[in-house]
């Protein structure tokens, strides 16, 4: 005859199991697809704002004659805007 203890610890084993059952049907782990296609968008989401930054600094550059003046902080704008944007996204997901 099997001891209690080993019986009990059995039996805790199977309960732990059907609950983590219960919770991953409740809540299933996103698809691979569902992954990448949220890293597709946070890259979007940061560089977006860098390439504008970059053809809005050219712009103002070619305008004003200034060689990279206003290029340059428009690029760290820009993955400033985009980081934070991203920083949001990820944190209401």
């Amino acid at each position: 005859m099997p001891e209690p203890e080993k019986l009990d610890e059995v039996k805790d084993a199977a309960q732990r199991a059907l609950i983590r059952e219960a919770l991953r049907q409740e809540d299933p782990e996103p698809s691979l697809a569902n992954r990448l296609g949220q890293i597709g968008v946070l890259g979007w989401a940061v560089v977006t704002p860098i390439l504008l930054g970059i053809v809005l600094g050219r712009l103002a550059d070619r305008a004003a004659h200034s060689g990279i003046f206003f290029t340059a902080p428009a690029i760290f704008i820009g993955a400033g805007i985009g980081l934070h944007a991203a920083w949001k996204w990820m944190h209401r997901q």
